[in-house]
């Protein structure tokens, strides 16, 4: 964030910059940078619209009022302010002002202190928040345990210079968020005793000479202004101190940075609301999850279905808590409808981040049910239908089939499907098509280009977690392009039943092709490019007596087809000669599946003792 602060800044027009009403001056205004908010770092997720004006909503209490704190839901549209009249008036739009051409720029920003959690092992981490900062205590006082661990650094030093960098929105009536990330300020701080919870967040300000900012012709007048409105007390956490101070301000930076991280990484929106034994070792398991998305242990495209999963469900926290806010007086029935709706699809989201947390699922991601349609079967007159689909259709495109043939036109891949009984065929022309129903395939239908395969370009849908999912007994898809853009999943994955890929192009982003236990797959004359491939698994076995099992006493899932030859050649070598020379060569095996296997005694399995597969 320093490079960002100090080495480019930005111009905007001067009809961007808000008006601040001499007769509201002063007052309290809802906005952004309210006191009792959560880092502004979380504010990235929330779609916020931009007004001229700021509207007051209702005060909240309670575990609500945290909640809303921490979602940041101090911005509401002025048609929702408490008093119609008030909100009438504050729509009226006043003349924006002109920044005068004498007026001096504001100097370049100094920068902040560098990051030093970013230089921080795994047990580094784990050691600091576990050993040191959260100790013992439960979930539901980590906010207390965050405020007093912040209230003691602070005692290092009453005044610094740091940076305010908060939302634009504060400052602009319109900015592209592309050009202005944050609005940074270079202010003094004055710290002062935490009186209360609602206020353990919250620095007194004034802006610090000389007037820097990233913003080249922000006004100074209206810096003073937004800081008045706000009684000069902004959020603690949207402070960054500055380079060149002495070694105390060090010390409060990391503070600062550890609550930061906190509360954009490892803190959960449910951890006050259930009983954890040991809060310490969740926030460890989070620790470690953190890392092996950064580390590259979690695949890129696993690690972003866990990000977009949390940011969704973020969103839809805010969703509700803003839907909630808005009810003035007892809900409707259609309103009590909405917001249990909203509730429990934010209980599915939890459902599935808490599974990503599971360390035995972390690999793959949760394997929640994908396919929630029923298989319709045959038509109830026995008939079979062929849907084309393309933009228009001419005779000249039909003409290869039977004139018994009842035909249906799409202009829509997934209107296509959605009409789709078991025996239909689905005949598709050049062009590029989406269809979340790909991920629905339940029943015996031949899905088939016509035409040069790679001009009938199937991509996925970036919102969508599949891209093609079958449950189908017997499913056929001929001369087709699938394109994977976003989507993490395996590009097809079957689930059950049988599953044909017959002369198709499969482009890659996440794990290659995937067939679950008791599927099959039959894939003839395709291409199949850019898969990732699994990490390969780890075994540690010490002191085991493994013995009488029917199967395999050990089995082992190798990612890579080349280890499992080796393996194959070492384990047959072993069983027939038990030589020294084939020890090494299984421990070598061993060495590569990254195995490790001391002291066990195994014996009297049916088909074996150890069988290593490929995924």
């Amino acid at each position: 964030m320093a490079s960002m602060a100090s080495a480019s800044r930005a111009s905007v027009p001067a009809d961007s910059f808000r008006t601040i009403s001499p007769g509201r001056r002063g007052e309290k205004a809802a906005s952004a940078v309210s006191g009792d908010t959560e880092p502004a770092t979380t504010l990235k997720g929330t779609a916020i619209p931009v007004r001229s004006v700021v509207a007051v909503p209702r005060q909240v209490k309670g575990k609500a009022g945290r909640e809303a704190a921490r979602l940041r839901l101090q911005r509401l549209p002025a048609a929702q302010a408490e008093d119609p009249g008030e909100a009438a008036e504050e729509e009226e739009e006043e003349p924006l002002p002109s920044v005068p051409e004498d007026e001096e720029e504001a100097q370049l920003l100094p920068p902040v202190c560098g990051s030093r959690m970013r230089g921080m092992w795994r047990d580094e981490k784990v050691s600091l928040y576990c050993d040191q900062v959260l100790q013992d205590c439960k979930a539901e006082d980590a906010d207390e345990v965050m405020g007093k661990y912040l209230s003691e650094k602070l005692k290092l030093k009453d005044k610094w210079l740091g940076v305010w960098k908060t939302n634009p929105n504060v400052f602009f009536v319109k900015y592209e968020e592309a050009s202005i990330p944050f609005v940074g300020i270079l202010v003094e701080v004055t710290c002062e005793p935490y009186q209360d919870s609602s206020s353990r967040f919250k620095v007194t300000v004034s802006v610090a000479e000389p007037f820097s900012s990233n913003i080249a012709n922000i006004p100074r007048d209206l810096v003073d202004d937004i800081l008045e409105e706000l009684e000069h007390s902004v959020p603690l956490l949207e402070v960054y101190p500055v380079e060149g101070q002495d070694t105390d301000i060090h010390d409060i930076a990391l503070a600062l940075e550890v609550v930061r991280f906190f509360y954009d990484f490892l803190w959960r929106d449910w951890d006050d609301e259930e009983s954890c034994e040991n809060y310490a070792a969740l926030i460890e398991e989070r620790i470690n999850l953190w890392c092996d998305i950064q580390d590259g242990t979690i695949p890129g495209p696993i690690a972003q279905r866990f990000k977009k999963t949390l940011e969704k469900y973020k969103n839809k926290r805010v969703e509700l808590v803003e839907y909630q806010s808005n009810i003035k007086e007892d809900p409707s029935a259609a309103e009590a409808v909405e917001c249990w709706k909203k509730y429990y699809e934010i209980v599915m989201l939890c459902g599935l981040l808490k599974m990503w947390e599971d360390l035995r699922l972390r690999v793959h991601g949760p394997f929640f049910p994908r396919i929630l349609r029923r298989r319709k079967g045959k038509r109830e007159f026995g008939k079979t239908i062929t849907h084309i689909v393309a933009k228009v259709m001419t005779t000249e495109m039909i003409k290869d089939l039977s004139s018994d043939t009842l035909l249906q036109q799409h202009d829509d891949l997934d209107l296509a499907l959605d009409n789709c009984y078991s025996g239909d065929t689905v005949i598709i022309f050049p062009g590029e098509y989406q269809a979340a129903n790909l991920a629905l395939l339940t029943d015996d239908i031949i899905i088939k280009g016509v035409g040069k395969r790679e001009e009938i370009m199937i991509t996925s849908e970036p919102s969508r977690d599949s891209f093609v999912v079958s449950k189908a007994d017997n499913v056929k898809l001929m001369h087709l392009s699938l394109i994977q853009q976003g989507t993490v999943d395996g590009i097809v994955v079957v689930e059950s039943g049988h599953m044909t890929l017959e002369n198709c192009i499969l482009k890659c982003e996440g794990t290659g092709v995937c067939v679950l236990t008791g599927a099959a797959l039959t894939i003839t004359d395709s291409e199949i490019t850019g898969a990732q491939v699994l990490p390969a698994p780890k075994l540690k076995m010490t002191n085991n007596h493994i013995y009488s099992n029917k199967g395999y006493g050990v089995s082992i899932l190798q990612p890579t087809e080349q280890f499992f030859i080796v393996a194959e050649e070492a384990l047959n070598k072993r069983a027939a000669s038990g030589d020294k020379k084939d020890d090494k060569m299984l421990f070598k095996v061993m060495q590569n599946l990254n195995l490790e296997m001391n002291n066990n005694k195994i014996e009297a399995n049916v088909k074996g003792d150890i069988r290593i597969v490929t995924s």
